[in-house]
């Protein structure tokens, strides 16, 4: 019975497995953003956050436990220099996983995982989002349309009057 065994091995061997998250994790750390397939994306997610956590203290001990999973000193280097300054911050969530669709040869499900804080367009996205509000009904309309009109008018004598 597998009770309990979630782990995605990924029909690899532990060492390939392991060496491929730690290769995935030091290009996402170099080039904020990589294309792969879903599976791996999501193994790289769990691979890659709790090594973000431990960059947000500077350490040497935490460098020392990051630099054993990732084994590259660039890597290292930029994640305790500039991603850790820039999500000190955030509680969590430090990537993303966005499907892109299927892959051409083979039909696997392709995404691209980024991590959250380095992509503009996305920020830009969510301010223009919440700037926006639609209503639907027309009562609704009606009642927010009138104090809407007479709120205007309510401030410009004060505006005169400072004047």
């Amino acid at each position: 019975m597998r009770h309990n065994k979630k782990f995605n091995h990924l029909g690899r061997t532990a060492s390939h497995r392991s060496a491929m998250l730690s290769n995935m994790a030091c290009s996402l750390i170099k080039h904020k953003r990589i294309t792969t397939t879903v599976a791996k994306a999501k193994a790289l997610k769990k691979f890659v956050e709790p090594l973000i956590t431990k960059s947000k203290e500077d350490t040497t001990n935490s460098r020392r436990v990051v630099f054993s999973n990732l084994q590259d000193k660039i890597a290292v280097t930029e994640l305790f220099k500039e991603i850790s300054v820039k999500i000190a911050d955030r509680p969590g969530g430090y990537t993303r996983i966005i499907k892109t669709g299927n892959r051409l040869g083979d039909n696997a499900e392709m995404c691209f995982i980024e991590l959250v804080d380095y992509n503009e367009n996305m920020a830009k996205e969510k301010v223009a989002k919440k700037a926006t509000r639609t209503r639907r009904s027309k009562k609704a309309a009606a009642t927010e349309a009138a104090p809407a009109a007479e709120a205007p008018a309510v401030e410009e004598p004060k505006a005169e009057s400072a004047e």
